[in-house]
């Protein structure tokens, strides 16, 4: 893949300073957290709660929840203290949770400003700032109608926020938390807590996550060992599809590779070195479904199946031949159909098993030569969003991740001009890498997750391409 030469020159030590005077982007080298999960995500990170307004309840235990985890808690207000003249400089902060779920008046926007510029100021450059913030519904639901409004209000200045944080290598997120059980349960939100609030969300920013509460999607009790899981990932031979692989591995999953037939060399190399298996199967083949059906089958089913695999046929359409329209229509969204319905009819989702479909940002926000591989890519959001209604009771759920400019084999084959450009349109400045995709991918389908469905998780840098 080709370097990001500029991320390169903008943190060199002699090359930094013409990079500023040249006036040219500064993107940050972007501190990231790809190994297994442990008891203690937050070790040595110093961490500060917010409260807007000031005089909201406390957040249910999430004091001691964060602390437990190695948290080094910062008062509401303020340092940990002054340093004296000779003491090393003050830490920075490196995650900021903000509470402003009682955020409900207009009048306390005001509060915004005065509770959260010194948090700002502060940030340690690759710090998390995550809001927590009640769900759309409830707003409306609420007895004031300004509710709505403070809630639209927010994730706005959560968007603008992290574009100018963008600039420090910094994140802004926003979860938003349903009325009942789930709203005083920080253990309920440990996995947000653990993806956005540390360095394994280094590329997710500006997003906003809608949790459902297990009153209304009833899972069950969460976290089911992944060592007792089967995933299963298509593409796997290719970047985002191979760390995808290496990461569940990481977690103790057995990993089922699936991927074309002239990949199998690195498919099967791929599989010893994570102890899973090697599936070289072509999936637009009509027979290819119950193929993998039956290869499932024979290890009792599916916990996690992703789909991964997708190309591209880039061309504007007034040029697109009729193979390159109907070739990314079979790989990228229909043999995905098939896949499912053979699944489905063989009964291969285990209790509790999770889906997750690649989408792209292309597919929300359109791109001009991409018209086949947008509009496979918005199918998949439709069907995610179908499958998740379908699901609804099962304790099965379903979920999309949508990669913006990721570098990969795939990307390294565009223009330079286009590359380049791809690279700086987003709030970081740069390129993802595909072990950001797959850190995004192990947190949605984790066994704990369990009030995630039917959600569309950008993995852009915030982009400024789509919504």
């Amino acid at each position: 893949m080709p370097q990001d030469h500029l991320l390169r020159w903008a943190n060199g030590r002699w090359t930094a300073p013409l990079v500023r005077r040249l006036g040219l982007p500064q993107p940050r080298v972007l501190p990231r957290c790809t190994s297994a999960y442990g008891p203690r995500e937050f070790e040595g990170r110093h961490v500060q709660r917010v409260r807007v307004p000031s005089g909201a309840p406390d957040s249910g235990g999430l004091a001691d929840w964060l602390r437990h985890r190695g948290a080094q808690l910062w008062p509401e207000s303020g340092r940990l203290g002054v340093p004296a003249p000779d003491a090393q400089p003050s830490p920075r902060l490196q995650t900021c949770i903000v509470d402003a779920r009682t955020l409900i008046r207009t009048a306390l926007l005001d509060e915004l400003h005065d509770a959260l510029s010194d948090a700002v100021r502060q940030m340690a450059p690759g710090g998390r700032m995550l809001f927590l913030a009640p769900a759309a519904e409830e707003s409306c639901r609420a007895a004031l109608p300004e509710a709505l409004l403070c809630r639209r209000a927010l994730e706005g200045f959560m968007r603008s926020l992290a574009r100018e944080l963008g600039r420090r290598g910094a994140t802004v997120n926003m979860v938003c938390l349903p009325q009942g059980p789930l709203y005083d349960a920080p253990e309920q939100w440990a996995p947000m807590l653990r993806f956005l609030g540390t360095d394994r969300s280094a590329y997710v920013s500006g997003q906003v996550l809608v949790l459902q509460d297990e009153a209304d999607h009833p899972f069950g009790p969460a976290a089911s060992p992944w060592n007792d899981t089967l995933a299963v990932v298509t593409g796997a031979a290719g970047g985002i599809g191979a760390a995808t692989v290496r990461r569940l591995a990481a977690e103790g999953a057995r990993v089922a590779c699936v991927d074309r037939p002239e990949a199998a060399p690195t498919l099967d190399a791929l599989a010893h070195e994570v102890r899973g298996l090697a599936l070289p199967l072509d999936i637009i083949q009509p027979d290819a479904p119950d193929i993998l059906a039956a290869a499932l089958a024979g290890h009792g089913g599916i916990d996690l199946m992703v789909h991964n695999a997708g190309i591209t046929r880039d061309r504007t359409f007034a040029r697109m031949r009729a193979d390159e329209w109907h070739t990314v229509m079979a790989v990228n969204l229909q043999a995905i159909l098939a896949i499912d319905a053979a699944l489905d009819a063989a009964t291969l989702w285990k209790p509790g098993a999770r889906e997750v479909c690649l989408s792209s940002i292309s597919g929300l926000a359109g791109n001009a030569g991409q018209t086949n591989y947008a509009a496979t890519k918005a199918g998949l959001i439709g069907h995610v969003q179908q499958r998740a209604r379908i699901w609804q009771s099962s304790g099965r759920r379903i979920n999309a991740i949508a990669p913006g400019f990721i570098e990969t084999p795939m990307t390294a084959h565009m223009p330079w001009m286009a590359r380049e450009a791809a690279r700086r349109l987003n709030a970081l400045s740069q390129g993802g890498l595909p072990a950001d995709v797959a850190e995004a991918i192990a947190f949605i389908s984790h066994p704990e997750a369990t009030t995630v469905q039917g959600q569309v998780l950008r993995v852009c840098g915030l982009s400024l391409l789509g919504a």
